[in-house]
């Protein structure tokens, strides 16, 4: 059996160990990707979905629905325009609110009153 040297042994050892222990692409890649995925689906998917749930209720109003703006206004809708709603807060006084400043419906033209 030849014998070699405890030099070469030793440099065919670290030549094995270093090729070995370089990490791939995809396992350092990998962690970002997952950290990705869970944003969308933790925070960027509710949000969508809560968004086309807000444009469905806006396509829904009529007049005679009363609803409640971002601002915090109460009113009745007694005009649909193209853009905006035209909203009476009183007997006297209507408003004309931008389509997308309307955040809920209190109550449906056809409901009942309590």
């Amino acid at each position: 059996m030849p014998k070699m040297s405890l030099l070469s042994d030793t440099s065919l050892f670290m030549a094995q160990t270093a090729a070995a222990a370089q990490p791939s692409m995809l396992s350092g890649l990998l962690p970002i990707i997952l950290l990705f995925a869970a944003m969308y689906f933790l925070m960027i998917a509710p949000q969508r979905k809560k968004q086309k749930a807000h444009d469905k209720m806006l396509l829904e109003l009529q007049t005679g629905d009363e609803v409640v703006t971002s601002g915090g206004i109460y009113g009745q809708i007694t005009n649909v325009k193209e853009d905006r709603f035209v909203i009476r807060v009183s007997d006297t006084t209507k408003l004309e609110v931008g389509k997308t400043f309307v955040s809920a419906v209190l109550r449906k033209a056809g409901a009942d009153k309590k």
